[in-house]
C-alpha cells in the first residue's frame, strides 16, 4: 500500500520490538525526580550537586555573526574567461554581522542566558534550540504522524551510536548503502553488529537490490537473522554524492514496512543540494533565476524520508556541522516518542547534554536570524557549494578530456556520467587512447567519487586491486594531493579481494580553489604517468 495515503497524521505505531536489550535494562537517571522541580518558582533546592553560577568565570559570551544574507541565494553572473566569473565572488566587500552577547544572568526570565546554559540540564537540550529545530522539523521536512519528538544529540556520528546502542543487539547486521560512511561502521562493529551492504546506483541504495537482500536472506548461511535496521545518508551520499529522490525513498519506505526495518536516516548534507552540473560547453550563464520563495525553496529540496513516514519508523539525524560549524559538536533526533526516551536515558549516563557553550551562541543566532532569515543563510551555502562543485568540475574539464555517457549496470546507473581521457601529448606507438576514470557529478553534498577502471592492463593481475589502489593512493600523495582510497568507504568485505575497478572520494568544499585547480594539475600529472608505467 502506498504510504501517501497515510498523511492523515496519527501517532506512531507501537516499535518497541525493536529496542535493544541494552537499551530495555536503561532505567531512568536516579536524578530525573528532581529534575522536575528545577525552576518551579519559590522553590529551595539542595538537592543537586551544582556549582554556583556565581563562579563560573564568564561575565558574557559576545559573537558577531553573519547576517542570514551574508552570501547570494544564487550563483553570481558569469564573465568572460574560464574561471575569472569566480575570482569576482572575492572582491565584495567585508559582510555585515549581527552582534550577539549572552549575558550571564538573564534580563528576563526567558532569556537565553549563561548561567542557564552552562549548568547542568536535561540531555534533551535547551528548550530555547529545541524550539528552533522542532520548528525547522516541522516545517521543513514534515514528518506523516503526529506526536514525533526532537531531540539533541553531540552531532550525528554521536547520535548514529546511540541509535546503535538502542536499537541492536550482539550478532546482528545492519543494511548499508555498499559504499558508506566508514565511522558509521567503525562505531558498530565493537559491538558485535556488522554491515549487510546493498547495492547502489546514480540514486543511491537500490531498492530493487534492497528487496534482493531480504527477500532471499537465509539466516542459517548469513550467520545472523535478517536485519530489522537500515544505516542510510540519502542526500550528497559519503562518499559518493547520490541524491535519493522522492519516488526512490517511497519505494524504500514502503519495503522497510513491508519488512519491519527501521531507518536511521543520516543527513548532514541536505541544504548542500546543489543541483544538477551543466558542463561549460552547455551552460550559459549563472544568476539567472530569482532567489526562490521559503517554501518554493523547501519544494525545491529532496524530501526526507520523514515525509513518508506515517509509522514512527524513523530516527532522523540532523546537524549544525555542515551548516553552522562541526566544532558546535550539535545536532538533533527526530523520531517517535519510545524511541526519544530511550534515547534520552542513555544520553542522561553518558554525554548528557551538548556543549552549553554551543547551545547558547547557536541558539541565539537562530532565534535572531528567525525561521526565514535561516532558511535564507541555507540558500546562501547551497549556492556557495554549487560554485565549489562547478569550479573543480570545471578544473576537470580544462585539464582533461571529458566524453558524456549514460551507463548501463553500475554505480552510475541512471544518472549523467563523464569518462576522463588524458589531454596530454604522447610521441611513439604506447600510447592509445583509453579511458583514466569515470565520475557522477553530485548534485548534493561535498564529494566528487571517481572510478578507475585498470581492466585490461597487465599489472592488475600481477599486482592485484588493493595494492594498485594503494599504490596510485601514494602516487598521488606523494605528488602533493591527499584523497579519500575508496577501499576505507567499502561496506562490504570481500571489496579487496577481486575486480579491477579502483575508486578515490575527493572532497571540494574545503580547499581555496588555486588548490582546487593545482589539485587537478596533480591529478593529470599523476595519471599520466601511473598509466603508462602499467
Amino acid at each position: 500500500m502506498s504510504s501517501e495515503k497515510f498523511m492523515a497524521f496519527g501517532d506512531a505505531i507501537d516499535l518497541s520490538h525493536h529496542l535493544s536489550t541494552l537499551s530495555r535494562n536503561r532505567v531512568a537517571s536516579p536524578l530525573k525526580e528532581l529534575q522536575k522541580y528545577w525552576g518551579r518558582p519559590g522553590i529551595i533546592s539542595l538537592a543537586g550537586g551544582l556549582p554556583s553560577p556565581e563562579y563560573f568565570p564568564f561575565d558574557a559570551v559576545k559573537a558577531d555573526g553573519l547576517v542570514p544574507n551574508a552570501f547570494p541565494a544564487t550563483t553570481p553572473p558569469r564573465v568572460k574567461g574560464t574561471f575569472s566569473w569566480l575570482w569576482s565572488i572575492f572582491s565584495a566587500s567585508k559582510v555585515a554581522t549581527t552582534p550577539i552577547v549572552i549575558p550571564k544572568y538573564p534580563e528576563h526570565p526567558s532569556d537565553i542566558n549563561l548561567a542557564m546554559y552552562l549548568q547542568y540540564s536535561t540531555a534533551e537540550g535547551q528548550p530555547h534550540l529545541l524550539k528552533v529545530v522542532t520548528e525547522l522539523t516541522t516545517k521543513v521536512y514534515k514528518p506523516a504522524y503526529a506526536n514525533f519528538k526532537t531531540m539533541l544529540h553531540a552531532g550525528n556520528t554521536d547520535g548514529w551510536l546511540k541509535a546503535v546502542n538502542t536499537l541492536c543487539n550482539d550478532g546482528e547486521g545492519v543494511l548499508t548503502d555498499e559504499w558508506t560512511y566508514p565511522s558509521a561502521i567503525a562505531s558498530m562493529k565493537p559491538y558485535g553488529v556488522n554491515p549487510v551492504p546493498v547495492a547502489m546506483d546514480g540514486q543511491g541504495m537500490s531498492s530493487i537490490a534492497l528487496r534482493e537482500v531480504l527477500s532471499s536472506w537465509d539466516e542459517k548461511a548469513r550467520g545472523m537473522p535478517r536485519p530489522h535496521v537500515m544505516y542510510i545518508v540519502p542526500v550528497g551520499q559519503n562518499p559518493t554524492g547520490a541524491t535519493m529522490l522522492s519516488a526512490r525513498k517511497r519505494e524504500i519506505y514502503d519495503i522497510c514496512v513491508e519488512y519491519d526495518i527501521i531507518i536511521v536516516e543520516d543527513d548532514p548534507y541536505y541544504f548542500l543540494q546543489e543541483g544538477l552540473y551543466v558542463s561549460p560547453s552547455r551552460r550559459t550563464s549563472y544568476g539567472t533565476g530569482k532567489e526562490l520563495g521559503d517554501e518554493e525553496y523547501i519544494n525545491s529540496l529532496a524530501p526526507s524520508f520523514l515525509r513518508f513516514d506515517h509509522q514512527g519508523r524513523v530516527i532522523r539525524l540532523d546537524t549544525f556541522s555542515k551548516t553552522i560549524a562541526p566544532g558546535c559538536r550539535l545536532g538533533w533526533y527526530t523520531c517517535n516518542p519510545l524511541f526519544a526516551e530511550r534515547l534520552l536515558r542513555q544520553a542522561e549516563t553518558s554525554t548528557q547534554a551538548p556543549c552549553g557553550f554551543g547551545q547558547s551562541i547557536v541558539a541565539s543566532l537562530l532565534i535572531d536570524w528567525q525561521y526565514s532569515g535561516y532558511l535564507r543563510w541555507l540558500k546562501g551555502l547551497g549556492s556557495q557549494y554549487k560554485l565549489r562543485r562547478d569550479f573543480f568540475i570545471d578544473c576537470l574539464a580544462s585539464k582533461f578530456h571529458l566524453e558524456f555517457e549514460s551507463p548501463v549496470c553500475n554505480q552510475f546507473t541512471g544518472s549523467e556520467t563523464y569518462v576522463a581521457y588524458s589531454k596530454l601529448s604522447h610521441h611513439g606507438e604506447k600510447f592509445v587512447k583509453k579511458p583514466l576514470f569515470s565520475f557522477m557529478p553530485p548534485s548534493s553534498g561535498m564529494f566528487v567519487w571517481l572510478h578507475f577502471d585498470f581492466e585490461g592492463y597487465p599489472k592488475v593481475e600481477e599486482l592485484g586491486l588493493e595494492t594498485l589502489e594503494r599504490k596510485l593512493w601514494i602516487a598521488m600523495a606523494e605528488g602533493g594531493l591527499l584523497i579519500g582510497a575508496g577501499s576505507i568507504f567499502s561496506a562490504n568485505p570481500s571489496y579487496k579481494a577481486d575486480g579491477t575497478m579502483g575508486h578515490f572520494r575527493i572532497s571540494f568544499s574545503n580547499a581555496e580553489f588555486d588548490a582546487l585547480e593545482k589539485a587537478v594539475d596533480i591529478m593529470a600529472q599523476v595519471l599520466d604517468k601511473f598509466y603508462q608505467d602499467l
